[in-house]
């Protein structure tokens, strides 16, 4: 486990130098293409710019985004007593607990690294859940907060997202550009350049933030050495799983269960792993935790 933790650290900064490579030969093509070696210059100072912003603005874009509201203990005593004790016993600092007024059975937890870090919880898991499988759900969050898959996955999402505007913009110059005499080669380069990399940066995302889900519950596990209560709630989000009121595929990766209407193509590309294998794993491993 510390050894996985150490490793996200680490993933950190492989992943923003390696989506900044990325949008860095996007630039580079549209620079070739169009002779201009400022364009390379300008896609690289945008992508640097925006790993930063969202690496210190992400958590507080994501409580906007969701419509959470934090509480104090006075708000509501169950929820901020289960938090505190986990806090208390996997050694982090309190976090800021919100609560998102949704019926959707659901909790999300964001911030860049355990000294800023956010829990936030529906009010209708607070309604199914006992306190045996809440502890289970915000154990699973603190989780995320402890193994710094906050850190990964936000940077994973803003970079993917400046990736797809950037080819987006690459497109836009490539057919709005009336020089006929440059290279159909490069043209060509630019296209496939500015297709493929969005497909590539998203599948990364989707693999990146399943493992970590699987991570989460198995470090939930670890943390209230329970794993019925953490099988039992999975049971539960699956059972009473339903669409959020504020629907955002920005914030997505970061609930314990996808808060997007399903289609029936959308296990495909969901950045959740299906619960029924997430209860297999827990079920398989419960007995060596």
């Amino acid at each position: 486990m510390y050894k996985q933790i150490a490793a996200n650290k680490r993933n950190t900064v492989i992943i923003m130098i390696g989506f900044v490579l990325v949008i860095g030969l996007i630039g580079a093509a549209f620079s070739y293409f169009f002779g201009n070696t400022y364009i390379l210059l300008w896609f690289a100072l945008i992508s640097l710019a925006y790993t930063l912003f969202q690496y210190f603005a992400a958590s507080h874009l994501a409580v906007a985004m969701t419509g959470a509201k934090e509480i104090e203990k006075k708000d509501n005593l169950r929820l901020y007593n289960t938090v505190e004790n986990l806090a208390l016993t996997a050694g982090l600092p309190m976090p800021k607990i919100y609560i998102i007024d949704d019926p959707a059975p659901n909790a999300f937890a964001t911030g860049r690294d355990p000294e800023h870090s956010v829990v936030a919880a529906t009010t209708g898991l607070l309604d199914i859940m006992d306190n045996k499988e809440l502890t289970a759900v915000m154990a699973h969050e603190m989780s995320h907060v402890k193994n710094y898959d906050i850190r990964v996955s936000t940077l994973v999402f803003g970079l993917v997202c400046l990736i797809g505007y950037v080819s987006d913009l690459g497109i836009r110059m490539l057919w709005l550009s009336d020089d006929d005499d440059r290279s159909p080669v490069g043209a060509v380069i630019v296209v496939i350049t500015s297709i493929l990399a969005p497909i590539a940066a998203t599948l990364a995302q989707l693999g990146v933030s399943r493992e970590r889900e699987y991570l989460a519950d198995a470090s939930a596990v670890n943390l209230t050495r329970y794993p019925e209560g953490m099988i039992a709630a999975l049971k539960k989000l699956d059972t009473h799983a339903q669409p959020m009121k504020r629907q955002n595929s920005a914030t997505e990766a970061l609930f314990i269960n996808n808060p997007l209407k399903k289609s029936a193509v959308s296990h495909l590309f969901s950045t959740h792993p299906p619960i029924e294998k997430r209860i297999e794993r827990l079920e398989n491993g419960k007995y060596t935790f």
